[in-house]
């Protein structure tokens, strides 16, 4: 076994004991599992609506639709076969999300040959961000995204250690069907590609094109079009004082803004003084380390490329009305997460890790350990 094969299993392994052992337990936000369940009965629908789940679109009768992309769902359903009751949601995220830090590893080892640098990018991506609550909880607006996040690293590293465009297309489709919003991502993939034939585009479509049709069947089984408007649907949405100009309007952008770029933890005048919010913390906060990402070389293509899908991403996470409440840091720009891993390590590559590295990691990694702690152990959180 090649020892950068035998680094990546203990990554895993050590991630996924990390997620789990700072987990709050079991999540009740678990409309995929249900959902899961509902595919294997051969269903597109769930039979109850407990009240707690809000995001369920009536039906008829014992009939209400999932709103959320169904990939998380699809990827249940293997575990929920063999495990049945027994297998918990935030099982799934625990396992996707450690699965991060080791494509990470990998990715950042085909930028640069250097072992020292791929452990530090895959540290950051595992524990330095807030990936580790994400994973930890496994809700199912986190699991989407934790999901999203996987399969659109996946692709990004095989856009850079192979000429297989089928398989960028797979993981591209797939992490569209975590979060359709991946979509806007797809001119770096286009672009990037080594070699930019026919055949490549061609293949790169026939990856991505089962994804595509499987979501544009789900949904017009389900809404008679076959684009995402379920959210529209939930009853009472447009009465919530933050969709009043509709789903997505650019007049949301400055509130997503205060909050990625300004938001700050609460302060209490008693122990334990300092506590996250749950309406946001900015991101230079959450992950400090992430300003090495701005030294990635911008004459290089695929730097330019990153950029512009972080920027074509955020126009669509920042337009929408709700700002990701309740969250620990900006959970809407993971959506972004492997673009800045790979510009963060480009940006590290230039130069060897140097103490000022090492140093902003470990800051990330304590603000995380205290954003984990506080709110699923003592649950020391509030607006």
């Amino acid at each position: 076994m090649r020892k950068e094969t035998k680094i990546s299993i203990l990554i895993f392994l050590a991630f996924l004991l990390i997620y789990f052992l700072s987990s709050p337990g079991k999540t009740p936000y678990d409309y995929f599992l249900r959902l899961a369940n509902a595919f294997l009965k051969g269903k597109y629908y769930l039979e109850e609506n407990p009240p707690w789940l809000s995001e369920l679109i009536p039906q008829g009768k014992n009939k209400f639709f999932v709103v959320h992309p169904p990939m998380p769902a699809v990827l249940l359903t293997p575990f929920v076969l063999i495990f049945k009751e027994r297998f918990e949601q935030q099982y799934l995220a625990h396992i996707l999300g450690a699965l991060i830090p080791v494509v990470v590893f990998n990715l950042a080892l085909k930028i640069k040959k250097d072992l020292k640098l791929a452990l530090w990018s895959s540290i950051l991506s595992g524990a330095g961000n807030i990936i580790w609550f994400l994973s930890s909880v496994g809700s199912s607006w986190y699991l989407g995204q934790i999901t999203a996040c996987l399969f659109l690293t996946l692709a990004i590293k095989n856009l850079i250690s192979t000429k297989d465009a089928f398989k960028i297309g797979v993981f591209l489709g797939a992490a569209y069907l975590s979060r359709v919003n991946i979509l806007v991502s797809l001119p770096f993939f286009l672009l990037g590609m080594r070699s930019k034939t026919k055949n490549d585009y061609l293949k790169l479509l026939l990856g991505f094109l089962p994804f595509f049709a499987f979501n544009s069947f789900y949904n017009f089984i389900r809404y008679n079009t076959i684009f995402d408007v379920g959210y529209a649907k939930i009853p009472g949405i447009f009465d919530e004082p933050w969709y009043q100009k509709g789903l997505v309007n650019i007049t949301y952008i400055p509130s997503h803004l205060k909050i990625f770029l300004l938001g700050l933890p609460k302060i209490k005048d008693s122990f334990p003084y300092i506590i996250p919010s749950w309406a946001g913390m900015a991101i230079w906060l959450t992950t400090p380390a992430f300003i090495f990402s701005l030294f990635a070389p911008l004459k290089e293509k695929l730097v330019k490329l990153a950029w512009l899908s972080i920027f074509l991403i955020s126009l669509i996470i920042f337009s929408h009305g709700s700002t990701g409440f309740t969250q620990f840091g900006y959970r809407f720009a993971v959506d972004f997460y492997p673009f800045l891993f790979f510009l963060t390590t480009k940006g590290i590559a230039k130069t060897k890790l140097k103490k000022i590295h090492w140093l902003l990691l470990i800051i990330s990694i304590i603000v995380n350990l205290w954003g984990v702690l506080w709110i699923n152990k003592f649950q020391w959180v509030s607006f």
